[in-house]
């Protein structure tokens, strides 16, 4: 989940100032790693014969409860495309684009087609974007691996928040919004009253009580 930090009108003893890590989600929603929730078990790879890497950028896939299968984006099962596809941990690695609904944590099994022909398709995670509505990694849909402008957010502890629909049909009633992304927190509007842990080149989010 994101970090956050009281802003200057916030009242004292709400929010303390800690800084916590930005928790990147798997289906990652999440602020919510955020985003949309990290509830879906690892995908493990197998011959899918669409290409040599499993489910590689702009490839799709289909949606099951406990898997995940590589199918043509033409095809009636298609349900979310790859918009990025990185190796390693996605807690390391680098961030998935913002329109992102969710995140495929992905391992290896017996897979017969491969990157080297070693029959190992590499451990990573899938940036993934559904095809159709809904898209919990727009602003304000209240999910996604990643915090962006425009989304909702309540405190779910001491230094901490969630991210959650900004049109209240989530779980929690939106308490603050991201109004803008800067550099520092000098750089924030007046109006701030909460600091959110974004990441990337513009690290800190401006968020406003509703």
């Amino acid at each position: 989940m994101p970090a956050c930090h009281a802003g200057p009108r916030a009242a004292a003893g709400t929010l303390r100032a800690l800084l916590l890590a930005l928790v990147a989600a798997a289906v990652l929603s999440g602020c919510r790693s955020g985003g949309g929730p990290d509830g879906h078990p690892p995908v493990t790879s197998g011959p899918s014969g669409f290409g040599e890497v499993f489910l590689a950028e702009d490839e799709c896939s289909s949606r099951g409860r406990a898997a995940f299968t590589e199918v043509p984006c033409t095809s009636e099962r298609a349900a979310a495309r790859v918009l990025a596809r990185h190796g390693g941990r996605a807690r390391q690695g680098p961030m998935c684009p913002a329109r992102t609904d969710f995140v495929l944590h992905i391992s290896e099994s017996g897979a017969s087609a491969d990157e080297d022909g070693d029959g190992v398709v590499p451990r990573g995670y899938a940036c993934m974007r559904n095809l159709e509505p809904p898209h919990p990694g727009d602003p304000g849909g209240g999910g996604g691996p990643r915090t962006v402008v425009g989304d909702c957010v309540y405190e779910a502890g001491p230094g901490r928040v969630r991210e959650t629909a900004c049109d209240g049909s989530g779980r929690r009633s939106p308490e603050y919004r991201v109004t803008s992304a800067t550099g520092s927190r000098a750089r924030c509007g007046p109006a701030t009253e909460l600091y959110v842990e974004l990441g990337g080149a513009r690290p800190v989010g401006c968020a406003e009580r509703l």
